[in-house]
């Protein structure tokens, strides 16, 4: 008896292996609820998108996606403790969170587990920490700023610029990167207005910047807040040119500000109107899938997925420590993995780069004006 016990503990340690293997676990652990439910929405939207597609066609490496969601409530506290638990679950890769604040707390959990993380948050700092398993399916702010800021200097040729921003990570990360941006430029920042997460009145804050008198105003808050400052600048009689990055021209910021949101030009990493046949393809099979229009976070959580895949399949087996390791400089051309989007390359830090917009919102849709290149290239 004592032998055919042993007989089958061997057996259990050799087989436990095989069937931890069987399938691909992928948590998702987002903002559904809070100041974040509509990016954690859509990232999330985007990645379960992306999960039904690869594994319909047979999944990775052969093996089916498996995945749990998590509501962090936008609350960094309750981010790290849903990352722990889905580490103690053992999952191959988390996705999210999306807000900078979250994911800044959280990813020290998935880097001790050695999980690859990725991640919508724009924060700079997120990866400046040199942190090898968090991966970014945004641009990072120290990318994109420098494009708006080549807008506002070169083609806007905006001297004086006031900056309304939130106070958290993301509003702080992209302020110090657009200053940085336009420092020794010929535009000078001579309003710098804070405001809170989840502000409901920007009367006072819209007034600051009336006053400073500056050539434009440059708008860099959450989507529920950008609509609420976009609303209280056509209300204060605001006519100058309104400048910001990504967030302002998506879509639910022109849903919520309905005509105000008009005229608002912002520099755009990912936008669901890019003429690109990829993205049109997406679009449609996002809307018939969840009967509404995505923003960029819908791009970014599906577009992850694909890009873990990528990586997973250059690899060719599944292995975190390796995965994560060909994540960085990872190349990925839309033509080989057409979920990828548009042509991307991720860099040493988990950032990416690619072709961007630049974006305008005219009769309450947003407009492609332009189409800029990645930012180590030139036009």
């Amino acid at each position: 008896m004592k032998k055919l016990i042993l007989a089958l503990a061997l057996g259990a340690l050799v087989i436990t292996p095989a069937v931890a293997q069987q399938t691909i676990k992928i948590a998702n652990i987002v903002e559904l609820s809070g100041p974040g439910t509509t990016s954690g929405t859509n990232f999330k939207d985007g990645v379960m998108l992306a999960i039904k597609e690869i594994n319909a066609a047979g999944g990775i490496l052969g093996k089916q996606i498996e995945s749990t969601t998590n509501d962090t409530q936008s609350n960094p506290g309750v981010a790290k403790g849903l990352t722990q638990k889905a580490i103690d679950q053992e999952v191959f890769a988390v996705f999210g969170p999306v807000f900078s604040g979250s994911i800044m707390v959280s990813m020290a959990e998935t880097r001790r587990a050695e999980v690859p993380n990725f991640t919508g948050g724009e924060a700079a700092s997120i990866t400046q920490q040199g942190n090898p398993y968090v991966f970014r399916t945004s641009f990072t702010q120290a990318t994109a700023m420098p494009k708006i800021a080549r807008y506002i200097t070169d083609q806007a040729k905006v001297k004086t610029l006031a900056l309304i921003y939130v106070n958290n990570d993301f509003g702080k990360g992209g302020r110090e990167m657009l200053m940085k941006a336009l420092d020794k430029s010929p535009t000078k920042i001579v309003a710098d207005i804070s405001t809170d997460s989840g502000q409901v009145d920007f009367s006072a804050a819209v007034l600051k910047a009336k006053q400073s008198n500056a050539d434009a105003l440059f708008v860099y808050t959450n989507e529920e807040e950008s609509a609420r400052a976009l609303r209280e600048l056509r209300k204060q009689g605001w006519t100058k040119p309104v400048i910001g990055e990504t967030v302002l021209t998506s879509q639910k910021v022109i849903e919520l500000a309905g005509d105000a949101a008009n005229g608002a030009v912002a520099h755009v990493g990912l936008t669901i109107d890019a003429p690109l046949p990829a993205i049109r393809a997406f679009r449609a099979k996002f809307e018939k899938e969840y009967k509404y229009i995505c923003d960029h976070n819908g791009l970014k959580g599906y577009s992850g997925v694909y890009a873990l895949k990528a990586a997973i399949e250059k690899v060719g087996k599944l292995d975190r420590k390796a995965v994560a390791k060909a994540m960085h400089t990872l190349k990925v051309k839309a033509a080989d993995q057409p979920g990828i989007l548009m042509d991307v390359e991720f860099d040493a830090n988990g950032d990416l780069d690619r072709d961007s917009f630049l974006t305008e919102v005219k009769n309450g849709k947003q407009v492609i004006t332009a189409t800029l290149p990645p930012l180590g290239k030139k036009k």
